[in-house]
């Protein structure tokens, strides 16, 4: 898997939830035609389902893909809704990933300038 902390690392989020029983196959489809993003090197994918207590990770590191699970015991991740009609997707910082899996509800909070990655 990639380092979170890597400048590279461009973090796609689908705002629709999906099955969790998708695993390599199926989220790789989800990327390319929900999302309409195509799997590649320095991109990682982001699903949840409509409970918002599971992620998965979709990774393609140049020689095969990754798929990294992680459930909630307790409680629901603070998944972005769509700001637009239509929407599908958007885009974050690596850090604003880690946050978002740790559990920070990243409503209101916001990234210093020196933060900010354009898309």
């Amino acid at each position: 898997m990639p380092s979170l902390a890597n400048g590279k690392l461009k973090v796609f989020l689908a705002l629709e939830p999906c099955d969790m029983r998708k695993s390599f196959n199926g989220l790789h489809t989800l990327a390319t035609e929900q999302l309409r993003l195509t799997p590649a090197r320095d991109a990682l994918f982001a699903f949840t389902n409509k409970r918002r207590n599971r992620v998965k990770l979709l990774d393609f590191d140049g020689t095969g893909t990754w798929v990294a699970a992680k459930r909630l015991e307790k409680g629901r991740f603070s998944w972005p809704a769509p700001s637009e009609p239509g929407q599908r997707r958007i885009r974050l910082h690596a850090e604003a990933l880690q946050l978002l899996v740790d559990g920070v509800d990243l409503r209101g909070a916001y990234f210093k300038p020196w933060y900010e990655r354009p898309e």
